[in-house]
């Protein structure tokens, strides 16, 4: 009893082995006969085209896998060349700005020197730092000063013509008054019959005014006005303002002039300061063509304390 429960054992292990063999020798068989005959060719197309599609999704993961990485990296590549391209239109366009900035600047500085071709005088290329444009008074300050040779007196223009005057002089910076200031006038003349009047500031950059014209004289809209050189203020012959309308005063014996200045005088940014033979210091018209209560002003305009004060800190 014992030893054939013992011996059941020994007898399965040796037919497992058996059979073993057996499947191993019949595999050799098949494998040689396959080789030498290719008897079993078809059968392995067949296998082969069951087990496709199983192949087909076990790799599926793996070539998923693939192509996010391939289209990872090409989405890369693509950005880094967005954005270098980017990056180099960006320095093009601030090239280009940049350009037509020292274009501009170059045109303006021409046609700011041309506008003094036939003068013969020395200028001064100087740039506006402030701008005091209150209606009681208009007033730039300059960047140069004593130490650049300014003096009171000087005359002050940009491309278009006149702007304004040497007020005040300190030593790095000084004070212009503009032609647009309720105080100041600027003897002129008319281009067209040489008709002479003076044009007081008003107070606004865009208007000039032209009392005390009789009504004989021959003046019209649209005349060009340009100094007349009387009072040795502003050279004879740069141009000042056009006439915009005429209307009779009160008394109806003269008339009123309103006339367009030709420069830009809220606008510029560049002027240019005119060296005469000997400039004159007083600003202002010719005090006997200057009207009563403009005289006043300008005297204390320019012994006003405040502005002294001012360019002696400077």
């Amino acid at each position: 009893m014992n030893s054939s429960s013992r011996s059941a054992p020994l007898f399965g292990e040796g037919s497992s082995t058996l059979m073993l063999l057996l499947y191993l020798s019949l595999a050799i068989v098949l494998m040689v006969t396959d080789y030498r005959t290719d008897s079993l060719g078809k059968v392995r197309q067949s296998a082969s085209l069951l087990l496709q599609p199983f192949y087909t999704m076990a790799s599926l993961p793996a070539r998923l896998a693939h192509d996010l990485r391939d289209a990872w990296v090409a989405r890369e590549a693509v950005q880094a060349e967005r954005d270098g391209a980017r990056q180099q239109l960006l320095i093009a366009r601030a090239q280009l700005d940049r350009l037509q900035a020292v274009q501009q600047e170059n045109q303006r500085l021409r046609e700011l020197l041309g506008g003094t071709r036939g003068l013969q005088m020395s200028v001064q290329l100087a740039n506006v730092v402030d701008v005091d444009l209150d209606p009681f008074r208009h007033r730039i300050q300059l960047d140069v000063g004593e130490e650049s040779g300014v003096r009171e007196g000087l005359a002050l223009i940009d491309a278009s013509g006149v702007v304004g005057q040497v007020l005040s002089v300190g030593p790095r910076r000084s004070t212009a008054l503009l032609i647009s200031d309720p105080s100041h006038g600027v003897p002129v003349q008319v281009v067209r019959t040489g008709l002479r009047v003076v044009a007081f500031g008003t107070g606004e950059t865009d208007r000039l005014r032209l009392p005390n014209i009789p009504q004989s004289a021959d003046i019209r809209v649209g005349d060009a006005l340009v100094t007349s050189g009387l009072g040795g203020r502003f050279p004879a012959g740069l141009p000042v303002a056009t006439v915009a309308s005429l209307q009779p005063d009160d008394t109806r014996l003269f008339m009123i002039a309103s006339a367009t200045p030709t420069a830009a005088l809220d606008r510029s940014g560049q002027l240019l300061l005119l060296w005469t033979a000997e400039a004159t210091p007083e600003v202002g018209p010719p005090l006997h063509l200057a009207e009563p209560e403009t005289q006043a002003r300008s005297t204390e305009q320019v012994n006003d304390p405040a502005d002294a004060a001012q360019q002696d800190v400077q």
